[in-house]
């Protein structure tokens, strides 16, 4: 099963995620659908990715510029432009990659990973963000902003 997602990278939430057995450009797509379901993208957001075939697709592309979000890519080869590699590997940490008996087991331990977890306790406690899930005006960003 392979899992596509969406980061915001102010927040560092999991805005928009999809799980497929397939990682096709409909996987990516109905992650950001979901994103913009739940009201998190704006038009003119930036959807920044890497460039995986399902991320160039015409698919993607089509759903980005419908939105009225504007694409954007990492450099080639270039691992500091994955955003989304902290969330991944902190995934593998806390829940590993095991087996589950079925899918809908699977989905429910990612479900509870992203929504109970990741997106609200974890971001929640990060001290460097005063506890904070959400960016406020006048905050300081910098190099030594936590991942």
């Amino acid at each position: 099963m392979y899992l596509a997602t969406w980061l915001d990278l102010a927040t560092r939430e999991i805005v928009g995620y999809s799980m497929a057995d397939h990682h096709r450009a409909g996987l990516v797509v109905d992650a950001l659908k979901m994103a913009a379901g739940r009201g998190q993208l704006k038009p003119g957001c930036i959807a920044h990715s890497d460039r995986g075939s399902e991320y160039t697709s015409d698919e993607l592309r089509c759903e980005i510029s419908r939105l009225g979000l504007r694409q954007s890519m990492g450099r080639t080869g270039s691992c500091f432009d994955n955003a989304a590699e902290s969330f991944f590997a902190l995934l593998k940490e806390k829940i590993g990659t095991r087996r589950w008996p079925d899918r809908t087991s699977a989905r429910a331990d990612i479900f509870a990973f992203v929504e109970t977890f990741y997106n609200r306790q974890r971001l929640r406690r990060h001290p460097s963000w005063g506890y904070l899930t959400h960016w406020r005006p006048g905050s300081v960003w910098n190099n030594n902003t936590p991942s």
